[in-house]
């Protein structure tokens, strides 16, 4: 998918596709480029993401922009989203750490060993959502929980696409366990600062993949699924 995503997005801003055209058909894409279906589709949703294209329904999907934009996850855009959590998840941490109980503890737990053991990345996904939510329960705050759950489907989506592009899970997996050890030991300020590491990667993660791509011309046969 991140090939076939490349390819797409250099064509783009190339302006080999102009703001305006009608990309290739799922089914013309997957012949020029000899991967399946659902590959393709990954790509398209991932160049709507980025504010390169919009899909209309009965119509195909069309370039609106050269250039990517503020990602979209969802109601929110990356940086709102990342603005928010900020403010929010950093200092749930603190109050996590000092009043979960054993209960949170071994919740989070189980959770994480489950996550590392997950080879389904639908299934981590939705995991790493409810992770977060788990650490805002441990808070003792009905709020906070509330703000999480108002934002989980958009923090669902973020974590498939980091997941897709950025190569993230492996790296989230380790930053959520530094975040649990420092609840396990009520470490406000340890859990401060694990949060904060944890939510700096998501942001440099997604500065990354907005990056103009390379624009080098694709070889010849297209990119392998």
């Amino acid at each position: 998918m991140e090939a076939v995503l490349t390819h797409l997005r250099g064509a783009i801003e190339r302006g080999e596709y102009a703001t305006g055209d009608r990309l290739p058909s799922e089914a013309e894409l997957c012949r020029a480029l000899e991967v399946s279906r659902p590959v393709v589709r990954e790509a398209l949703r991932a160049l709507q993401t980025m504010g390169l294209t919009v899909s209309r329904t009965g119509r195909g999907t069309f370039v609106v922009a050269d250039t990517a934009r503020d990602l979209t996850f969802g109601d929110y855009t990356a940086g709102d989203l990342l603005e928010v959590r900020r403010h929010v998840e950093i200092p749930v941490a603190g109050y996590a750490a000092l009043r979960r109980t054993p209960e949170d503890l071994d919740r989070l737990t189980g959770l994480l060993d489950r996550m590392e053991r997950e080879t389904d990345t639908t299934a981590w996904v939705a995991m790493d959502t409810l992770f977060h939510l788990r650490v805002a329960e441990a808070a003792r705050n009905p709020v906070f929980r509330r703000v999480i759950e108002e934002i989980r489907d958009a923090l669902a989506r973020q974590s498939a696409f980091l997941n897709d592009l950025g190569g993230r899970r492996e790296q989230s997996d380790r930053e959520h366990r530094a975040i649990v050890e420092a609840l396990r030991d009520g470490r406000e300020q340890d859990a401060v600062r694990a949060m904060s590491h944890h939510l700096d990667r998501v942001e440099t993660t997604l500065t990354d993949i907005v990056r103009p791509a390379r624009t080098d011309t694709p070889t010849e046969g297209g990119p392998e699924s």
